[in-house]
């Protein structure tokens, strides 16, 4: 019997009452599920308390559940089975999995481990991206409780908002050889390829490539920016002159003013931001390749 630590966020939009389907998957291939005290949030410390104890980690919710868990993975070694029970699934798109929780868990029992790097920004650990400008903006004005009961609606509505009122900033970017200034409305630094619900940071990013990709939305106005997100989805955008494109295993990122950090969904600090990646630091149970 193999064990299995658990962790299921019960506040996700899908919920806790969405998981039998997956449940009944992993018992069938003899996978004892340990569930701790649900009145304990700290996923990571959660892991760390459970490290001699368990095999693999299965973790249900979305991107920001993935987030907090992700200090503790690193740290143990121990795998992660990923359960998508998020608004956006961004980790799980970029890893292929199927949102289908069923599907998901099949994924656990039958899949390969795959090792994935993690970017890191100001000491905290990100799987999709981090973010200054626009998507810090939208993270704070998203209300948790309007995105549980809108999912991507609500977030249409709040970036049309943040939007509204969006600014340019002036911003210096340091990839670790060249240093540059500009003027922005966002810059975003990923590690995997998708974030926001199935933008893709960059068309041919991978989350184990060995390096983190930025970009640096320094158009014209709102409108411009408007025009080019359907470039956004497909991660085409850095072919345009007016969105600075470049790659490398360490950034530094620095405002006039302090402006709030955004990663995985979640705000983790304010700039100065310091970027760095570790390499193959966590291991994820993802579709076998054909």
């Amino acid at each position: 019997m193999t064990r299995a630590l658990f962790l299921v966020n019960a506040n996700s939009r899908n919920g806790a009452d969405s998981v039998e389907a997956a449940v009944a998957v992993l018992r069938a291939a003899g996978v004892e599920l340990v569930t701790p005290d649900p009145t304990d949030r700290d996923l990571s410390d959660l892991i760390l308390a459970h490290r001699e104890d368990c095999s693999f980690v299965v973790a249900g919710g979305g991107d920001g559940t993935m987030n907090a868990a992700a200090r503790g993975l690193m740290e143990t070694g121990l795998p992660l089975g990923l359960l998508p029970l998020g608004t956006g699934n961004d980790l799980a798109r970029t890893l292929g999995l199927p949102l289908d929780l069923a599907e998901a868990a099949k994924v656990i029992v039958d899949g390969a481990l795959r090792d994935i790097d993690v970017g890191e920004v100001n000491g905290r650990p990100f799987f999709n991206v981090a973010s200054v400008g626009l998507s810090a903006e939208l993270a704070e004005r998203l209300d948790p409780s309007i995105k549980r009961r809108w999912g991507r609606l609500g977030y249409v509505i709040a970036a049309i908002k943040v939007l509204w009122r969006a600014r340019p900033f002036t911003v210096s970017i340091y990839d670790g050889e060249h240093r540059v200034r500009a003027k922005t409305y966002q810059v975003a630094v990923g590690n995997g390829r998708y974030y926001g619900g199935g933008n893709a940071v960059h068309h041919a990013a991978e989350i184990d490539d060995g390096v983190m990709h930025l970009y640096s939305l320094e158009v014209s106005s709102v409108a411009r920016l408007v025009l080019l997100a359907p470039f956004f989805r497909a991660g085409t955008h850095g072919q345009f002159e007016e969105v600075r494109a470049i790659e490398s295993d360490r950034f530094e990122i620095a405002t006039r003013k302090p402006r709030p950090i955004n990663a995985d969904g979640e705000i983790v600090g304010e700039t100065p931001a310091r970027f760095h990646l570790h390499r193959n630091a966590v291991k994820v149970f993802a579709p076998r390749q054909a």
